[in-house]
């Protein structure tokens, strides 16, 4: 066979390749916004309903958000699973997750259902207790809750940022997950 047409042969096989990601992707997609119809807003800067800073801003990057306990079941709508970094704050109306090159995050207080230490989840392994992964309540009547991904980039803030999350869900019990972490959920 010509080297011609093996190449044009090697380009038609990896556009159908990315094709296939692309379609799969989408209606990934697709049942993700059937599971999380809409997002909370994210409030302007100096929002009245935001309330005092908790922590100060922290670094980190944005793993994925999964449906809980399903850390492999990524949701993708409204850019919930793509990596990207960004800057975590912790307030008394929630946790604001701003992120670089996707939709920012906002998590209400009333949302949060608990914190947790993680070695990994869909998009990132790191092994011993490298994630931080808050379990929240997406809106809507009948939505799971979910689990975002937080890979932060100094290992002195998670204690930080675990300690304010956790005090957002003031009636929380301690309970073992899957992976032996310790857990902190709503009752």
């Amino acid at each position: 066979m010509p080297p011609i047409v093996t190449t044009a042969l090697l380009a038609l096989v990896c556009l159908l390749l990315l094709a296939a990601m692309r379609w799969g992707w989408r209606r990934r997609a697709g049942r993700s916004a059937a599971l999380v119809p809409e997002l909370p807003a994210f409030p302007a800067p100096g929002d009245p309903l935001l309330g005092a800073a908790r922590t100060a801003p922290i670094e980190a990057t944005y793993v994925s958000s999964t449906t809980a306990g399903d850390w492999l079941e990524r949701v993708v709508a409204f850019d919930l699973g793509v990596r990207s970094s960004a800057v975590v704050q912790v307030h008394d109306g929630g946790v604001l997750v701003a992120r670089t090159g996707a939709r920012d995050l906002f998590i209400p207080a009333a949302a949060v259902r608990g914190v947790r230490t993680a070695p990994g989840m869909a998009g990132k392994f790191v092994g011993g207790d490298g994630l931080v992964v808050l379990t929240w309540q997406a809106p809507g009547s009948g939505t799971p809750q979910l689990d975002t991904g937080l890979r932060l980039r100094h290992r002195s803030d998670k204690t930080v940022l675990t300690e304010a999350v956790e005090a957002l869900a003031p009636a929380t019990q301690t309970s073992a997950d899957q992976s032996g972490a310790t857990r902190k959920e709503n009752t």
